[in-house]
């Protein structure tokens, strides 16, 4: 997927995972983690977590599934905090 300035973050980010490996990590390493778009890279996937929830990005890891979907952990700057930002899409 090409960055571009019309990139629609609802189409990056296409939801949150809630499982329990999630959750451990967004509370110990201030991570979200999401399913996303098969062409988006990690540009793409910062860009979109920045705009829709005002929050600043550290890293991100891409993960591609056995279910052929692709996962990423997104780690927050620390003065952010991933369970304030989970609390917005209704994970907690």
């Amino acid at each position: 997927m090409q960055e571009s300035k019309e990139s629609d973050p609802h189409k990056i980010l296409l939801y949150p995972l809630m499982g329990e490996k999630a959750t451990m990590l967004r509370e110990k390493d201030n991570k979200l983690t999401f399913i996303v778009n098969a062409q988006a890279g990690k540009k793409d996937i910062r860009g979109a977590v920045e705009k829709l929830y005002n929050v600043k990005v550290t890293s991100v890891n891409v993960i591609n599934t056995f279910q052929g979907n692709k996962k990423a952990h997104i780690k927050l700057k620390s003065e952010f905090s991933a369970d304030d930002v989970a609390s917005h899409f209704g994970v907690l």
